[in-house]
């Protein structure tokens, strides 16, 4: 069981280490927010797929990965010079659903069930 959740647990914990920086610009004007909004698919694309390896439910896997977005995002706006945003929570949950679309693809090979 343990080795199922630490996964979700460690990686979470990355998402809560980035939200907590107070500026992530690098920049590069409109790529900057390109590359941020990609970012924070990716990071729910892997947070579901962990997700779903822990809980054996795509819908349960998509369902908190979107309420942890919304956390997250609440979070940001207690950071300085962050902020949140509802439509940050709409790409997260994009980035989930690509996640696991990909693990559903992958499953026999994923999962060990």
């Amino acid at each position: 069981m343990a080795s199922r959740w630490l996964p979700v647990l460690v990686w979470a914990g990355v998402i809560f280490a980035f939200s907590s920086v107070p500026s992530l610009n690098s920049g590069l004007g409109t790529w900057d927010t390109v590359l941020r909004k990609c970012a924070h698919m990716t990071e729910y694309a892997i947070l579901a797929a962990l997700l779903v390896r822990a809980i054996g439910s795509y819908a349960w896997a998509f369902a908190l990965a979107v309420a942890y977005a919304a956390t997250d995002e609440v979070h940001q706006l207690f950071v300085r010079g962050r902020h949140g945003s509802p439509v940050d929570v709409a790409i997260d949950a994009v980035g989930a659903l690509i996640g696991l679309a990909l693990v559903s693809r992958l499953r026999p090979w994923t999962t060990g069930r």
